[in-house]
């Protein structure tokens, strides 16, 4: 348990913690390592101090360091990963339930990142919180002769924490030693779970009599594009919008977004599909992002009852399609997780006027365990497609904390009440230290169609186990390796072949980050029913294809400032051969400058009609800081199976005040990237804008 301490007013928050209303509070110092050894004490100590006003909480960080000329602080860009550097997090259980908390991030050089954890689950890139929330809080740091130290504020509107005569919080906080890859968190140190485990925080207790926190941000924005698509004469509109953010109580947020605009939301990496399924593509744009964790309704691998890029982008092009407003509710009552989303979006190309609701609820159960139900109503403008509407009820059960059962039951409903409308599945799964494995069955109809989801495949009868064994030998410089093997067999619900793969995989991590990862053998079975576009006047024909793959790859160190990896997949393919070779770097000579370059080589050898072919994926990007609150970013791509290969996005970011932004941009190509299957073409844009926000709080 912690203690937070009252003071008048705020301490110095300059990055020392030189002011003596610091020495007033207990530090807390028993942290144990997650990383390398669970349990041990760490290799450096640390100290964190907590103190309050009425309107806010600080935390006064000291990391001691023995050697701080090693610190690595690297980035100053706000709310990007910060894995690379030593950081340090704060978790934050505002409510108390023992199921989600905030995140807030700061590195030594005081950069930020934020996010929130939802039903202990972390974010989709698999770090430690879903990074889609951003609050309003100060930072500083600096780095020192015996480590670095840190002051962070938070105000209680930022928690939307209501007056309260006494606080009980979840808290749990985590430093991460980079050149020692090694982890320290006050609680919930399990390796198996980490800081995501918010049903094992700690408390903090002290803060009482304090002012009302209600949330309360009124954000308008300004725009001026000069908008070019192929085909199409060139456009200029001036427009603008506001999004509003409330805290109905404690617990409940309202956000509300009118004439809403995502010129400033980051361009997608162009993907080369080389299956005939749809690619998983994450959602980026900030009104869906925020409390998304809510909305999720897992049913196996990426598949998701609700996808919100389904909302405002065409799914086949890429295209925006504008959005004329919209309404979220998102929060708990009591046991009850609550979200209930409205969009509305207007007519814009081959896509007509829609209208989105999406309905979910969840009752917590026992820690980490939930029952849940979700309802999505679509209504459009397409005589041909005039509604979709999709149920389903689903179920989180968990075990003496290492074994989970998932569940759930779908259903849609389209023109014509088609029938094999539905997807049931479950799942058994245990991890621990030393084993990770998972049992599941699911059946999908062939007419389950949530347009407003994401589904890989239909009409599929899968089964799928995987088992992992994972050992740390004595090994100098090694750290774990590990030995998984899995079997997927998927045939169509008539029980016809359809898809099978079976795979053994051998990988290793290393003490200082650096890993290998190697499919042993990949053997595939795969049904074509429908002719894949892989390449321009290139078409795989339907068959029954078997052919077997293999992959090698290796990353270095993650505590240099040059970094890179290589990636060699080579085997049959689809009747032939295909040779994948990808090679990443990345260089960090400072804290204000970055560079990564990717390039992926795909050697074709099919027995088709030119069918011997290669296509060639690269990628440049370069991020300059002049300093944490005015960035400039740029991303070159090139994909040489499109017509016109090259596009580029440019984009100057400048902070002026929390949560309030100038972004100038210029983009050539496409800012978003399509999900479908077999690599349609795309439409080419070229756009110039100018974007001016400025959040104030009645």
């Amino acid at each position: 348990m912690a203690e937070a301490v009252p003071v008048d007013h705020a301490p110095k928050l300059d990055g020392t913690l030189d002011d003596p209303l610091w020495l007033t509070a207990k530090p807390i110092t028993d942290f144990r390592q997650r990383e390398p050894f669970e349990g041990k004490p760490p290799t450096e100590k640390t100290e964190v101090r907590i103190l309050y006003t009425r309107h806010a909480v600080y935390f006064g960080i000291r990391c001691y360091d023995s050697q701080p000329s090693r610190i690595v602080a690297t980035e100053l860009r706000r709310d990007v990963s910060q894995d690379l550097d030593d950081h340090f997090e704060i978790l934050i259980d505002s409510n108390h339930d023992r199921r989600g908390a905030y995140v807030f991030e700061i590195n030594s050089l005081g950069t930020q990142s934020d996010g929130l954890i939802v039903e202990e689950q972390g974010g989709s890139d698999g770090g430690d919180f879903d990074r889609g929330w951003d609050g309003v809080w100060t930072s500083e740091a600096r780095i020192a002769s015996d480590g670095w130290t840190a002051t962070i504020e938070i105000p209680f509107t930022t928690l939307n924490f209501t007056h309260a005569s006494e606080v009980i919080w979840g808290l749990n906080l985590k430093r991460f030693i980079r050149r020692k890859n090694e982890e320290n968190l006050w609680s919930a140190y399990r390796r198996t779970f980490g800081i995501t485990k918010v049903s094992e925080a700690g408390e903090l207790r002290g803060i009482k009599d304090i002012g009302s926190g209600r949330l309360f941000i009124v954000k308008p924005y300004g725009l001026a594009r000069y908008d070019k698509q192929s085909g199409q004469d060139p456009l200029f509109p001036l427009t603008g919008g506001v999004d509003f953010k409330y805290g109905l109580t404690s617990k409940l947020v309202l956000n509300l977004t009118a004439n809403t605009d995502f010129a400033d939301t980051d361009v997608d990496l162009e993907p080369f599909n080389l299956t005939p399924f749809k690619v998983f593509i994450p959602e980026k744009r900030q009104f869906f992002l925020e409390n998304a964790g809510i909305f999720n309704f897992d049913m196996g691998d990426q598949d998701q009852l609700f996808f919100s890029r389904q909302i405002g982008i065409d799914p086949i092009t890429g295209q925006q399609v504008p959005i004329n407003g919209g309404a979220k509710l998102t929060g708990t009552f009591g046991r009850t997780e609550l979200g209930v989303m409205d969009v509305d979006t207007r007519s814009s190309g081959p896509n007509p006027y829609a209208n989105y609701v999406v309905a979910r609820l969840k009752e917590a159960l026992w820690a980490g365990s939930y029952i849940g139900v979700m309802g999505i109503d679509k209504r459009s403008g397409d005589t041909q497609d005039s509604f979709n509407q999709t149920g389903g009820v689903d179920t989180r059960l968990v075990f003496l904390k290492d074994w989970f059962v998932d569940g759930h039951m779908a259903g849609t409903r389209s023109p014509g009440d088609p029938s094999g409308a539905s997807d049931v599945g479950a799942s058994l799964s245990y991890r621990s230290n030393w084993l990770d494995g998972i049992v599941e069955r699911r059946k999908i109809g062939p007419n389950f169609n949530p347009e407003v989801g994401f589904i890989e495949r239909t009409d599929s009868n899968e089964t799928y186990g995987d088992l992992t064994f994972k050992v740390r030998p004595e090994i100098p410089s090694v750290r774990e390796l590990q030995f998984e093997s899995f079997i997927l067999h998927a045939p169509d619900t008539r029980n016809e072949v359809s898809t099978q793969e079976w795979q053994g995989t051998f990988r290793a991590e290393f003490n200082n980050g650096a890993y290998t990862d190697n499919d042993i053998a990949d053997v595939f079975t795969q049904r074509i029913t429908t002719p894949f576009h892989i390449y321009k006047n290139v078409f795989i024909p339907n068959g029954l294809y078997h052919f077997a793959r293999h992959q090698l790859t290796y990353g270095s160190g993650q505590d240099r400032r040059f970094t890179y990896s290589f990636f060699e997949r080579f085997g049959g393919y689809y009747g032939g051969t295909l040779n994948e070779f990808r090679v990443r770097a990345n260089y960090r000579p400072t804290a204000k400058f970055s560079l990564s370059a990717s390039e992926t080589w795909d050697r074709f050898r099919l027995p088709l009609a030119n069918g011997n072919f290669s296509v060639l994926l690269a990628s440049l990007q370069g991020n300059y800081s002049f300093t944490r609150f005015l960035t400039f970013t740029s991303l070159i791509q090139m994909d040489t199976s499109n017509a016109q290969a090259v596009s580029a996005n440019f984009r100057l970011r400048y902070n002026y005040r929390p949560d309030s932004d100038i972004y100038i941009i210029y983009n050539v190509g496409t800012q978003f990237a399509s999900i479908a299957p077999a690599n349609p073409p795309q439409i080419r844009e070229t756009r110039f804008a100018v974007k001016f926000t400025y959040s104030f709080f009645p």
